[in-house]
């Protein structure tokens, strides 16, 4: 009798990511998906988890903990928990929930069927955490959530050492991918019917450090400008102390590289930034902000923001809503901070009162909203070319519309009318309202057009298949495709 399994991801992309790795190896080894809605109990519960997020611990084990009486009706359950999280509290988690079967880390994510079966044998859990990277990723099946976009991991892990940054010490330092490889693996995507693609690391413009290059990743993105079927390029998460402006023209001179950037303020104080150890000041990211809308001025810039660091003074915050002003973000990810066990940060002193922290966090939110608001109310009239999207908002069902992202990742909630369109296929429509969220085409598109990638959705309507891992190597690099390769040996910017 086929098993059954369910993978619940917190955290960043690189953990989406991750699962869909996980999700790969199941299915290969033999696992279906579960049912999300209604279903009977799983045979397998993954908990992939985030060691940033605010009481993320508290979180786990509240969750584990429902799944412990869920585990108690039904005998031969198992439980397994992967991600940052393991990889920090690896000796207490089957301390605190002996019920769960498996604890594995970031950086053997491959062992987890071994492991799973090991456990059933020997009826005791298994926890198996590797301080350095096993396998990478891309050399793993993978089960894609959707048809037509996909993530690509150009790098794991990370070398800088942000005071508030746990990430660093549970992935490991850098490790790069060569561009063949990556290359390589984004054309068997494109033969597999996507169309859009993001590249993927905790901080990708230091991609090349490595291998010595450091143009590494402008070559990268004007490489992915020459495959064919390709039409939108992304990539998440750069660092301004390493963003150059090689970089910004590779951006700006390759067509289906999109007009959009995720840039992490963290904040808008000097003082602040130094104590964060993040080795660039205000003037440089604003910089480079402007230098990003000379080349491209319709793009779109997003960044983090944590409010209420250590030593944050009512003056530093001031500063970080001026750089906010002029920064003119068309949104924000807007964090309280907390401290988190195992980070520099979290033993410094003049932590900031949860009041103050929170009264600023609201004041930064307004001001957010209302210039996103600002800039999407500047774009209604604008003609826009949407990627039709697999999921709705909360409303398209009631008001029969659909969704895509433009090209500068914009969410768009569109009236289809009378015009066919699948996932994956291309409109281009009128933006007649603005949210400060979202835009809205309330006319029927202007143009439509079926995709390969709308092909696919079609093909497997709407399901998701298992696609092998593309072999990759950790070695010197060539922009041409290799040829192939044996497997290479055993998020928060």
């Amino acid at each position: 009798m086929t098993k059954t399994y369910e993978v619940r991801t917190y955290g960043c992309q690189m953990n989406v990511h991750d699962s869909e790795r996980i999700s790969g190896l199941l299915e290969t080894a033999g696992y279906t998906a579960a049912e999300k809605a209604g279903g009977a109990t799983p045979d397998l519960v993954v908990f992939n988890t985030c060691a940033v997020r605010e009481n993320a611990d508290n979180k786990l084990y509240g969750n584990l903990g429902h799944v412990a009486s869920l585990k108690a009706e039904k005998p031969g359950m198992q439980v397994a928990v992967g991600g940052c999280l393991a990889q920090k509290d690896r000796a207490t988690i089957t301390e605190k929930a002996p019920w769960v079967d498996v604890v594995f880390g970031t950086h053997n994510v491959g062992s987890l069927p071994v492991l799973l079966e090991r456990a059933r044998v020997q009826s005791e859990a298994q926890v198996e955490i590797l301080d350095s990277l096993e396998t990478f990723p891309s050399t793993l099946p993978t089960k894609r959530d959707s048809v037509f976009a996909a993530w690509v991991s150009i790098s794991v892990g990370c070398n800088n050492t942000c005071t508030f940054c746990i990430v660093p010490s549970l992935r490991g330092k850098e490790r790069d991918r060569r561009p063949g490889d990556v290359l390589a693996e984004v054309e068997a995507l494109v033969a597999d019917g996507v169309v859009e693609v993001t590249l993927l690391g905790q901080n990708v413009n230091s991609y090349g450090v490595e291998f010595g290059d450091k143009q590494a990743f402008g070559k990268l993105l004007r490489a992915c400008g020459q495959i064919e079927g390709l039409e939108r390029v992304r990539f998440t998460s750069p660092h301004p102390k390493d963003f150059t402006d090689d970089v910004i023209a590779a951006m700006a001179e390759t067509p289906n590289v999109m007009p959009q950037l995720h840039m992490p303020l963290q904040s808008g104080s000097d003082d602040v930034l130094k104590r964060m150890r993040r080795s660039y000041r205000r003037e440089k990211f604003l910089g480079i902000i402007d230098r990003v809308r000379a080349a491209m001025p319709d793009a779109a810039i997003t960044t983090d923001i944590i409010v209420g660091f250590p030593g944050e003074t009512d003056e530093d915050f001031e500063q970080t809503l001026d750089v906010v002003r002029r920064a003119r973000f068309s949104s924000a990810f807007t964090f309280q901070y907390s401290p988190r066990p195992g980070t520099p940060a979290a033993d410094l002193d003049d932590q900031i009162a949860p009041e103050v922290v929170k009264e600023r966090y609201l004041r930064l939110a307004e001001v957010v909203d209302e210039i996103a608001w600002s800039e999407n109310q500047a774009l209604v009239g604008r003609r826009v070319e949407l990627l039709v999207s697999d999921t709705s908002g909360k409303k398209d069902r009631a008001t029969e519309r659909l969704t895509g992202r433009a090209r500068d990742n914009r969410l768009v909630h569109f009236v289809p009318a009378d015009t066919q369109v699948r996932p994956g296929d291309v409109v281009e429509v009128e933006i007649t309202s603005a949210a400060p969220h979202h835009l809205m085409s309330d006319l029927p598109p202007l143009s439509a057009r079926t995709t390969a990638a709308g092909d696919a959705w079609a093909a497997r309507r709407g399901t998701t298949e298992v696609r092998p891992g593309t072999p990759v190597g950790l070695g010197m690099p060539g922009l041409g495709v290799p040829e192939p390769l044996p497997p290479a040996p055993a998020c928060a910017t």
